[in-house]
């Protein structure tokens, strides 16, 4: 499960290949320009900068486009030369001259381009942060200077930082050409330890997908179900889990399997569980069947154990082999157990009926996938004394989803508290995706052929 979550180094990679490239912005520092540019340099800083200035724009003016590592290392060697052997120290002694916000927007440009020349990260970083400290970047550019900024913070695998800075750019509205700065932001957020910021950020955005009345992203919801599911956190890992399915069907299978295993269910909340994952097409593996066998239980439910084992069978993921003792006792037991419903039903009508009948009567008709009948029983024990109000709550509640009475199965699943809430937080997402105005009720699973 935990691999369909992993982040995709291949696209990550991508993402962080993606370097600015150098592009030398002369700082203007000359006296003449200083007024009519609005700048305000010092004079100790212009007096520092100045063969700075003037070995960078020499040493890159001749740049190819498309420079590759030769070119680089040939205008790093031009400057240091200019700037008498060592230009990184000639750097290094300017940043105390840089007292004003241009000072240090213009170094921070110089240094940030002759750290890529240098392929020198710390360096080049160390220039970002000061035009980015300067507050002069312009608006439509800071966006791109933080995210620069976060992703070479990740390369030095200076996580906080990369959070810091990724944030700020998505914060800005920037997004990169490769649409990877929540990838790379979420990362950094799981390598600083920073769970919480990620469940944070997609509860934000899941928000604001929702105000739009669009879906969340899937990306998202995932996100936010893996911090969950990491920190062993039940309730937050259903209501992922169940968005998740609601808006991308295809998802239940996970969605429902991560569920089930932090939950840790009984089997008859599990029992619950699986039902959804049958009705969403979501049963893919020989387990989920072995599972939903287990729980419904051939002896207590046959007519339904008969039916997932049919499913199964028919869908090539179980053998005759497999099962075909349980086949043969499970059939032995339909007809039998059929005939019963009418007495059944019965006894459970009647006035003086005590809850552990009228409730058992619902469990048996649910089972057969006799919905309206069931949720007959499950209203008249809403409030007996003796019924588990949870579990009537939540199957009332499944009885009128499979009846496409949405809004009424909606209500039923938020009276559910305790160890069955997400069970019942999983059926509310199912419920929520049909229940638009064009949905109609789901058909119910076909009843085997020779239980009639």
């Amino acid at each position: 499960m935990a691999r369909k979550f992993v982040v995709s180094r291949v696209a990550l990679a991508l993402a962080l290949s993606t370097g600015m490239a150098v592009a030398v912005a002369p700082p203007a520092m000359a006296k003449k320009k200083e007024k009519a540019e609005g700048s305000q340099f010092s004079e100790e800083f212009r007096k520092a900068a100045a063969p700075i200035e003037q070995a960078m724009t020499e040493a890159t003016k001749s740049l190819p486009a498309g420079a590759g590592d030769a070119d680089y290392a040939a205008a790093k060697t031009q400057i240091d030369t200019a700037l008498g052997g060592d230009g990184k120290a000639t750097f290094e002694a300017a940043v105390s001259t840089a007292t004003t916000p241009d000072d240090k927007m213009a170094l921070g440009q110089l240094m940030r381009n002759y750290g890529i020349l240098a392929k020198d990260l710390p360096f080049k970083q160390k220039g970002t942060a000061m035009m980015l400290d300067s507050g002069k970047v312009p608006a439509d550019k800071v966006g791109s200077v933080y995210f620069d900024a976060g992703v070479t913070a990740y390369q030095l695998q200076d996580w906080a930082n990369a959070a810091r800075y990724l944030k700020a750019s998505k914060d800005a509205g920037f997004q990169d050409p490769n649409n990877q700065l929540e990838m790379i932001l979420v990362d950094a957020y799981n390598r600083s330890g920073n769970n919480e910021a990620v469940v944070q950020m997609a509860d934000e955005e899941i928000a604001t997908a929702q105000a739009k009345g669009v879906a969340p992203s899937e990306t998202t919801l995932r996100n936010a179900l893996q911090q969950t599911y990491a920190a062993k956190q039940v309730a937050p890992s259903a209501k992922y889990a169940s968005m998740l399915g609601q808006y991308y069907p295809d998802a239940w299978d996970v969605a429902i399997s991560v569920v089930g295993q932090i939950a840790a269910l009984p089997r008859q909340q599990d029992l619950d569980l699986m039902r959804l994952k049958l009705l969403t097409n979501a049963m893919k593996e020989k387990r989920d069947y072995f599972t939903y066998i287990e729980d419904v239980d051939p002896r207590a439910y046959p007519g339904e154990a008969l039916k997932v084992i049919n499913d199964g069978l028919s869908k090539g993921i179980l053998t005759q082999k497999e099962v075909e003792a349980d086949k043969t006792n499970t059939e032995a037991r339909v007809g039998k157990d059929r005939a019963s419903l009418p007495a059944i039903a019965s006894d459970a009508s009647k006035a003086g009926a005590d809850a552990g009948t009228v409730v058992g009567a619902g469990d048996v008709f649910l089972s057969y996938d006799k919905p309206a009948e069931a949720e007959t029983f499950y209203s008249k024990a809403m409030g007996m004394p003796g019924a588990d109000a949870n579990k009537v709550a939540l199957r009332l509640g499944i009885t009128q989803t499979l009846q496409g009475k949405y809004a009424e199965a909606i209500q039923n699943f938020a009276k559910v508290t305790g160890p069955t809430a997400p069970v019942a937080t999983m059926w509310t997402g199912y419920a929520k995706s049909k229940a638009g105005p064009t949905a109609a009720a789901p058909t119910a699973p076909a009843a085997p052929a020779d239980a009639s």
